[in-house]
């Protein structure tokens, strides 16, 4: 075996399998994919990669499956299911796009599929396909399975799942090279906890937890909420995101770049493809990304804060409003651009200058488990929570609203001395804002 040292995981040891994947050319890639995308403007030492973390999951996937194979779990699951499992923590980033998930907040019709969607073709890359080969022919579709939480494995939520193994690794290695105290988590106790239960319901095996770990999984749940908060959706970090998509945006709709460019590129390939692209075209888009949206990204040159609503906040104004944000703000980006087009021609600013950010992400806290309770029963512990013992379920609730805040980004900075309007606007219904912007309801 080969060993590769790791800053947090110190040796990780390589098979042969996984080394022949790690040396093609698809996976070197996530070399240039930088974990935190656009994370480094704010935390300069947010350039560890896909690649980094990819190594810290299949690191993760053997010590899991030894401490199950110690407290006699894995007499179900085969030698070859293992490592098909193990090949999968390894691969399950390998359709990322570049720039983190920034990408991925646009809609579906615009740019590809989301990352998991998109490892499939990256699967069938004839190296790939070449270094999977004496895992036997169906190895690529079992591991793309994997990828998509799709699999009948019981080895399944540790790839993705409430408790997979990708979260202990990024947010590991996240708060290391973001230098913040957020990321701790109990990864011993929490790797100790962890059995193979049958649902009571289904009969079925799958991953879960014993209940000595719930401290364990309580600090998992405390730092995803952290680093949220005080990483991911910082708000030069999400200035720099809501940039990043009106760049990818203006291109694609323009016409002057294609989804083929953003698809199995590195972060600084896809800058440098996408300003050569604006060079070539003489639209008003295209000048308006060599121009602005470009050197904002390449020099920090970021909009700032207008307003911005936090939690309780949020909810206050929109009580007094009677009114929830629509759901047309998430599932159509296409039409918050429209608006915000809009809102900056109100105020005298430029098409593209002003941006309306409320990052969403429903499922960041919840829970869907089984637990090995003291008694020796098995109960899933869901968003129902578990009355009598721990409300964790309610606790991610609570957490994930306080986490989320809404804000408008201009440039220049301005105050908006009618900030309430954007509310009325991002609550009203869509053929309100069809009819504001000048569209024709679809």
């Amino acid at each position: 075996m080969t060993v590769i040292r790791d800053p947090i995981w110190q040796n990780i040891w390589i098979e042969p399998p996984a080394l022949r994947l790690i040396d093609t050319a698809a996976f070197q890639r996530l070399r240039r994919v930088k974990q935190l995308g656009l994370a480094y403007l704010v935390y300069p030492g947010a350039i560890h990669t896909r690649f980094d973390h990819a190594l810290g999951v299949y690191h993760l996937t053997g010590r899991a499956l030894r401490r199950l194979e110690v407290s006699g779990q894995l007499g179900e699951v085969s030698d070859g299911e293992q490592s098909i499992f193990r090949l999968a923590g390894l691969l399950h980033d390998i359709g990322h796009y570049p720039f983190s998930h920034t990408l991925e907040e646009l809609e579906t019709g615009l740019v590809p599929e989301d990352h998991e969607h998109l490892a499939g073709g990256f699967l069938a890359d004839p190296d790939v396909a070449a270094a999977l080969g004496p895992l036997g022919s169906g190895a690529a579709e079992a591991i793309h399975a994997l990828i998509l939480g799709r699999s009948d494995s019981p080895l399944q939520g540790l790839v993705s799942g409430s408790l997979d193994l990708d979260k202990i690794e990024y947010l590991t290695r996240d708060a290391l090279f973001c230098g913040v105290p957020y990321g701790a988590i109990d990864v011993d106790r929490l790797l100790d906890s962890l059995r193979l239960l049958r649902d009571p319901e289904t009969g079925r095996l799958e991953v879960g937890v014993a209940a000595q770990g719930v401290s364990a999984l309580e600090s998992l749940l405390f730092a995803k909420y952290q680093m949220f908060r005080n990483v991911y959706w910082h708000h030069a970090v999400r200035a720099a995101s809501v940039v990043f998509q009106r760049l990818i945006r203006e291109a694609l709709t323009g016409g002057w770049a294609t989804r083929d460019h953003i698809v199995g590129t590195g972060d600084e390939e896809l800058l440098s493809v996408l300003e050569a692209q604006a060079v070539e075209s003489d639209s008003a888009s295209a000048r308006r990304a060599r121009e602005r949206l470009i050197p904002a990204l390449r020099h920090r040159r970021l909009p700032k804060r207008a307003a911005e609503w936090w939690g309780d906040a949020l909810t206050d104004a929109l009580s007094r409003l009677k009114r929830e944000v629509a759901p047309w703000f998430h599932e159509r980006p296409d039409l918050r651009a429209e608006l915000e087009d809009h809102l900056a021609a109100e105020l005298g600013l430029e098409p593209g200058t002003l941006f309306i950010d409320y990052p969403a992400k429903s499922r960041l806290l919840e829970l869907d488990i089984l637990m090995l309770g003291r008694d020796g029963c098995v109960e899933r512990l869901t968003s129902a929570g578990r009355a009598g013992l721990i409300d964790l379920p309610r606790l991610g609730r609570d957490l994930y609203h306080t986490a989320r805040v809404m804000r408008v980004f201009t440039w220049p900075r301005i105050e908006l001395a009618e900030a309430e309007r954007v509310l009325e606007l991002v609550t009203a219904p869509e053929e309100r804002i069809l009819s504001l912007v000048g569209l024709e309801s679809t």
